[in-house]
């Protein structure tokens, strides 16, 4: 074979794999990215409005604190929750705003939330309390004062949901509580 076949060849060769090279990098340019899922939560679809708290006894050494919620689906989709390692609820500390793990806090019951709809969530803490007996004149002082220590320092709830990748804010609303009990005395 001639040597000017081969350079003639071999330029038309280059000059394809530079057209491929070019019209690879020219496609990745343009080529939608994927949706990566976001780092950040997502603090606007779910919105709650505190309702009621209430104090039972498990046993003569342990009791929960139920705090209920009302939640509001603001998106357009169904949200289910429930009780799992994917949940998890932590305490707003009032004194610095940081997130604290200091007791357990627990989903009292799955939840099922359809889209643009309300729904009632309980979070419970469950703690060692030697139940005062009822005819003890310091019965309720005792009980209080045990809901005071437990909440004393939080501000607010905080349920992250790993699965949808949602944050739900729970607000205190323990100091009004207080409040309405001295004033009822």
């Amino acid at each position: 074979m001639p040597r000017k076949n081969l350079l003639l060849i071999a330029g038309f060769a280059g000059a394809g794999l530079l057209v491929l090279i070019v019209l690879m990098f020219t496609v990745s340019i343009f080529k939608p990215s994927r949706s990566e899922p976001s780092n950040s939560w997502n603090r606007e679809a779910i919105q709650a409005t505190y309702v009621a708290s209430q104090l039972r006894q498990i046993d003569k050494a342990h009791s929960t604190l139920v705090l209920s919620y009302d939640l509001e689906n603001n998106t357009d989709l169904d949200y289910r929750v429930a009780d799992g390692p994917g949940v998890v609820i932590l305490s707003r500390l009032k004194s610095d705003g940081s997130l604290s793990q200091e007791q357990p806090i627990r989903l009292g019951y799955p939840v099922f939330l359809p889209a643009k709809q309300r729904a009632r969530i309980a979070i419970e803490i469950t703690q060692p309390l030697a139940w005062p007996v009822q005819d003890d004149p310091a019965y309720e002082d005792k009980l209080r004062d045990f809901v005071k220590q437990r909440l004393a320092n939080v501000g607010a709830f905080v349920l992250f949901d790993e699965s949808s990748h949602r944050q739900i804010e729970l607000p205190g609303a323990w100091e009004e509580l207080q409040e309405a009990a001295h004033a009822g005395y």
